[in-house]
């Protein structure tokens, strides 16, 4: 397809790709970008992107070829693509699968029709301790007990084995889903997540298996998990961040599928019960006496023969269980996340040991067929008032962005945000405990912090839920796994440095299908000019990925502001006229 002299998108020869947003193919080209490149900023005009061997790579994985992805930079480009990327595109693509890890009865092969490629590997110092021999020119024999260590080396190596190996099948669970779930409501799965449960399985052939589902907040990666169970019917192990989330899969599991409950264990600090299907936490998994020590909760690994283990939340596996996750590779492995983001850069340890991304769906599509909540996002700045303007000048460099975060005008614009919505359920979400405790004084409002109680927190949650209380202080404890349906404000008082994937989870808090078509509202008040300032806007990267448009309201401007409250016709509306904020379109 030929090239548009209007087109939105300039493709340069470092790799990077410049969107242009004030264009009529803007989304279009937005969302053909975010399959096989990353974004990097997001200011008002121009978004850059990157294409990487790894972005190219989990393209490759969920079946783009090079010629679709050079055909989308081609329909969309202003210009011509340069040689260069033509180039590494179709090399990079190309590497993917060209090393394939088999089994031919008790053997593991790596094989290949490049003969040299397949020669430098085995004569490359990096595999020397993989590689058990050599049958012929096509095929080299890997170490069984290695086949996650040498996925991992040969993805830092620049050519990923598709790994064809096949799994075992686990001991055998009869698993069957409810079409009712316990309170008598219809249950069945929506259209994208029998896609993605499709796609994970692949007909029960060894192209399935392993890989990463992404999906939002409140779109139901639980239920994708139950549906897999559903398919594999086999004895599973499940891994979530904490606790309270932990029950919450076990209370999935009990509504919607047909397992007894006695065939449920919780496996976390509180509890050691090894059932045919376990929920454990990557807190306990990880505890240890000492970093001198082995971690003595690995042996969960082995207690079972299961057929599937899922990672909830993988974008935060913790590194030791990495190690242990190479070591288990016939094993099926599903990772759910809402975001591949890893704030760590081990996002090609996920690929290489978890597996590659295998579904993944903008959550503006999902918005816009009544899936999850619409999200109107608001960044609020405000100044830092005149004597804690001097604190953050003579800070030291690693304080400044806590004086930042913790400015006292926040409380002022909060309590404003608050009188504009009188009747929602409203969450307040912050990183500093301090900054935490001083709105609890002003809002006489619950807190959730890392110190509270699990029965204490669950207690909340419940109230929360039911209405009984309509506003709660979480802390960033808050960010994963809860699920609070009637959450429809999140006032965004602080967070974690430039935290992509914190952004996404504390979105998602309020993302659940609202009655009546109740929007839901995003506020980040963010302190003019500071760090707070920066970190903001490398979080706001995952709003503007997502294709939300979030506006940007000054400390003047919050007084007369008017929150949109619902819509009409599929579109936002309010009874009163809005002001004109600016406004940075995803």
């Amino acid at each position: 397809m030929a090239r548009s002299s209007t087109g939105p998108i300039i493709v340069q020869s470092d790799r990077t790709v410049l969107l242009e947003v004030n264009n009529p193919l803007y989304t279009e080209a937005r969302d053909a970008l975010a399959r096989f490149a990353e974004l990097e900023k997001s200011p008002e005009h121009i978004h850059t992107y990157r294409i990487t061997p790894l972005s190219l790579w989990n393209a490759a994985a969920t079946g783009l070829s090079a010629e679709n992805i050079v055909e989308a930079l081609t329909r969309f480009g202003k210009y011509d693509v340069p040689a260069n990327i033509r180039t590494d595109i179709y090399d990079y693509v190309g590497r993917y699968g060209r090393l394939k890890l088999v089994r031919e009865g008790a053997d593991l092969l790596l094989i290949s029709d490049d003969v040299p490629l397949l020669a430098e590997i085995a004569n490359h110092k990096r595999f020397v301790g993989f590689i058990a021999g050599q049958r012929d020119e096509h095929t080299l024999v890997i170490d069984p007990a290695l086949r996650g260590h040498i996925k991992h080396a040969l993805v830092q190596f620049g050519f990923p084995a598709e790994d064809l190996a096949g799994y075992v099948d686990g001991a055998p669970l009869d698993v069957a889903l409810r079409p009712e779930t316990g309170d008598g409501e219809r249950f069945q799965l929506r259209p994208y997540q029998v896609e993605a449960v499709d796609v994970f399985y692949a007909s029960g052939g060894v192209r399935g298996g392993s890989g990463v589902i992404v999906l939002p907040c409140g779109a139901g990666k639980t239920v994708v998990g139950l549906a897999v169970m559903d398919k594999l019917q086999c004895a599973t192990l499940i891994l979530t961040p904490n606790t309270v989330a932990a029950r919450q899969w076990i209370e999935e599991i009990v509504d919607k599928t047909r397992i007894p409950r006695d065939a449920i264990g919780e496996y976390t600090g509180q509890r050691k019960e090894i059932k045919p299907v376990t929920v454990a936490t990557y807190q306990i998994l990880t505890h240890r006496s000492s970093k001198d020590t082995e971690f003595p909760h690995f042996h969960l690994f082995d207690e079972r023969d299961w057929g599937l283990i899922i990672y909830d939340e993988v974008h935060l596996l913790p590194a030791p269980v990495f190690r242990i996750t190479a070591e288990i590779q016939a094993r099926r492995r599903l990772g759910l996340t809402a975001t591949l983001v890893r704030e760590d850069g081990r996002e090609e340890d996920v690929f290489s040991l978890i597996g590659p991304k295998k579904y993944d769906v903008p959550w503006k599509d999902l918005e816009q067929q009544g899936w999850i909540a619409t999200a109107e996002c608001h960044e609020v700045r405000l100044p830092l008032p005149g004597e804690h303007r001097m604190a953050y000048a003579m800070s030291e460099e690693k304080d400044k962005f806590r004086v930042a975060a913790e400015n006292p005008l926040k409380l002022e614009a909060m309590r404003v945000i608050l009188d504009k919505h009188p009747d929602d359920q409203i969450l307040v979400i912050g990183q500093y405990l301090d900054q935490l405790t001083a709105i609890k004084e002003v809002l006489d409002a619950p807190i959730i912090t890392g110190k509270t109680p699990v029965r204490d927190r669950e207690a909340l949650y419940e109230k929360f839920r039911t209405g009984e209380i309509t506003r709660l202080i979480v802390s960033k404890v808050a960010n994963f796994a809860i699920d609070l349906p009637d959450a429809n404000v999140a006032i965004q008082v602080s967070g974690t440095y430039g935290s992509r994937q914190e952004e996404a989870q504390r979105l998602g808090r309020i993302l659940r299908p609202k009655r009546n078509g109740l929007l839901a509202h995003f506020y980040t008040l963010v302190t003019r000019d500071t760090k707070d300032q920066e970190f903001a806007a490398k979080r706001q990267l995952f709003l503007t990925e997502q294709g939300y448009r979030y506006e940007i309201l000054s400390h003047d401007d919050l007084g007369s502001y008017q929150p949109v409250t619902f819509q009409v016709h599929g579109r936002p509306a309010a009874s009163i006229a809005l002001p004109a904020p600016t406004v940075i379109t995803g």
